[in-house]
Order: structure tokens, then C-alpha cells, then sequence
């Protein structure tokens, strides 16, 4: 059973019932989510051994989002305590012509105070065959950003693959420094390499050309995409895979939703989902990733692909932040049952 270890925030999430605006709701519904937690979900719903490390408050709102995660089978035991507060993000749910909208409450968080040697980065990869991180995490403070390049450079030494997904936010970056001037040390020891159709350009300035993500349509032309595997490969020598996650956007409701796969010599393209009746899209690049790593773990890198972007599919009818999914149903809809039948 392969073992993988993720590290970054993990958040407590507060989302208008339904598609209620949050001038009009009176009730919020509390869950628990994060790019990194959601990674390892995913990956203990597919069998593996999956580690989350974070920084934790000592209080009950941390002690109810630990108990969340063995619920889901994530191990936390290397996780440490220290600090105030759990961070929050409050999410209204759009719908149609009105898009989704994320409010932060996430300063002073327990993680954002984290300083390098907090974490024995050697035991905690002790065994470990793949270590995972986002960009997200180096958004956070300095002292996350440092404590990222400690467990990265410990993963390079003990020979354990990083993946990096670089998931820009723009609303993150306020501690004075840039995505450009922090990300490059990180994402050049990084293994497989993940984005969006924008990540690249917003922090490399590597886009393919000819392509606005405003005005898709819902129609993306996947083999643009192979110049930013090559420049990002350029760039970042350790590379063995790029992949980029290529959403249509119709409307809020109604996505097309594939991927492409560069490993240095062949574009792998995945088939295109067209995804009518979104449940949740918040985790979707999340559950790509948990599903890309089981996948590497375990098939070519063509199935790899498909399996990614067939889990994330399913992600998108699940509400929450996890995609709770198995291998079986993943692998079912590879093989083309969309039909929603029930399962007797």
C-alpha cells in the first residue's frame, strides 16, 4: 500500500444553503476542506495510506475537523498544535450567469504562524513514497512558505516523488511578497507538476497562445496546451510530468471538463466530460490530483489521466470539499456508465 503525505491548511467551511446569496441565508453549513486534505481523502478512499500535516489550534473546532478526517480514513499523527485559531472560508454557491464567490477568514490562522523546524520533516517522510503540496501553502505567511521548502528539499534528499499543484490565488498572496519570487525554488523540486489553464501564466508568465479562459465557450482546444508542458519542463529540469486541467465554462451549472498529460516526449489527451448539473465544483482540481497520484501509483500514464479526470468528474456531483468516491466507481465511469442508474 503506497503512502502519501500532503501538508498545507485545512479549513473550516461555511456555505450558504443551496444557491441562497449570503445576504439572504440565515443558516450556514458547516464543513471541513483544503486543497492538501483534500488530496489525502481522496487518495484513503482509493486504499492508500494517506498522512495530512498541519498545524492545528488547540480547541474543540480542531478537534471536530481531526475527528472529520480519520472519519475519512486520513492518518494526522504527525500533525502539531500551536496557535489561535482553525481558518475559515465562507462559500455562496452561483448559479447560472452568477459565479461562485469565496470569502476568507483566515488570517492568524494556526498554520500561517508556523516557523521552519516546527516539523521533523525526516521522520514525518520516514517511508513515504510520494509527498504532496500546493501553491496555496506558500500563499499563506513566510513562515508556511519556508516551512514547504524544508519538506520539499527533505523529499529530494530521501528520494520520495513531490508533486506540486501550483493553484494560484490571487486573494492569498499579502504578505509581501509574490507567487513569482516564492514559487520557482519550490515548484524546481517537484517531480509531476499540476495546473489550471491559468496557473502557469498567472505565476510563470507560460501560456499557451491563442487562448483566453474568459471566452471559451465551453470549448478548449487541449493540444495548445502541450507548449506549456515543454516550457514549464524548460524551466523546471526535475519535471518527469506536466498536467493541466482544462475546464469549459458555459455557465455556472454547466461545465466541459478534461485534461492533458506532457511527459516530455507524448501529449496524452483525456476524453472531455460534459458535466450539466454541478453539485459542487469547489475540490474539483483537488479530487484531479488525488485521483493523477493513484493513478501514477498504479497504471500508464494515458489511464493515469483518464482516471483523473473521470474522478474529478464525479466530484462535481458530491457536495463538500471531499470527492467520495471509489476506485470501482471511478473505473465504471471510465468505461462509459454516465447513465446514473441505481446500483441495486
Amino acid at each position: 500500500m503506497p503512502k502519501i503525505i500532503t501538508f498545507g491548511e485545512i479549513m473550516l467551511r461555511l456555505a450558504t444553503p443551496g444557491y441562497l446569496r449570503f445576504s439572504q441565508a440565515d443558516t450556514l453549513n458547516a464543513t471541513f476542506g483544503g486543497g492538501e486534505a483534500n488530496v489525502a481523502v481522496s487518495l484513503a478512499n482509493y486504499g492508500c495510506e494517506a498522512e495530512f500535516v498541519t498545524r492545528f489550534p488547540e480547541n474543540d473546532i480542531a478537534k471536530a475537523c481531526i475527528a472529520d478526517l480519520h472519519k475519512h480514513g486520513v492518518g494526522t499523527s504527525h500533525c502539531i498544535f500551536g496557535g489561535e485559531r482553525l481558518g475559515i472560508y465562507f462559500l455562496e454557491t452561483g448559479a447560472v450567469a452568477r459565479p461562485s464567490k469565496v470569502v476568507y477568514d483566515r488570517a492568524h490562522s494556526a498554520i500561517s504562524e508556523i516557523q521552519p523546524g516546527m516539523i521533523d520533516w525526516d521522520k514525518v517522510l520516514e517511508g513515504a513514497d510520494w509527498f504532496h503540496w500546493t501553491g496555496i501553502t506558500p500563499a499563506i505567511s513566510q513562515g508556511a512558505a519556508d516551512v514547504c521548502l524544508e519538506a520539499v528539499k527533505a523529499a529530494n534528499r530521501l528520494g520520495v516523488t513531490v508533486s506540486c499543484d501550483l493553484n494560484y490565488r490571487k486573494n492569498l498572496w499579502k504578505y509581501g511578497k509574490k507567487a513569482s519570487e516564492v514559487m520557482p525554488e519550490l515548484v524546481a523540486c517537484s517531480d509531476i507538476i499540476l495546473g489550471n489553464e491559468e496557473d502557469a501564466d498567472k505565476v510563470f508568465g507560460i501560456k499557451p497562445e491563442g487562448f483566453d479562459v474568459t471566452a471559451t465557450g465551453g470549448q478548449v482546444d487541449q493540444k495548445r496546451f502541450q507548449s506549456v508542458g515543454e516550457q514549464l519542463m524548460a524551466k523546471f529540469p526535475r519535471a518527469k510530468k506536466v498536467i493541466i486541467t482544462l475546464r469549459g465554462s458555459i455557465n455556472a451549472n454547466h461545465n466541459t471538463w478534461g485534461g492533458v498529460l506532457w511527459n516530455g516526449t507524448t501529449l496524452y489527451e483525456s476524453p472531455r466530460y460534459d458535466i450539466t448539473h454541478i453539485v459542487d465544483r469547489v475540490g474539483g482540481g483537488d479530487s484531479f490530483m488525488g485521483g493523477l497520484i493513484y493513478g501514477l501509483l498504479n497504471f500508464d500514464d494515458q489511464k493515469a489521466l483518464n482516471f483523473a479526470v473521470a474522478a474529478s468528474c464525479l466530484k462535481h456531483t458530491i457536495y463538500g470539499d471531499y470527492n467520495l468516491v471509489t476506485v470501482a466507481e471511478v473505473e465504471n465511469l471510465m468505461k462509459g456508465d454516465g447513465s446514473g442508474r441505481v446500483s441495486r
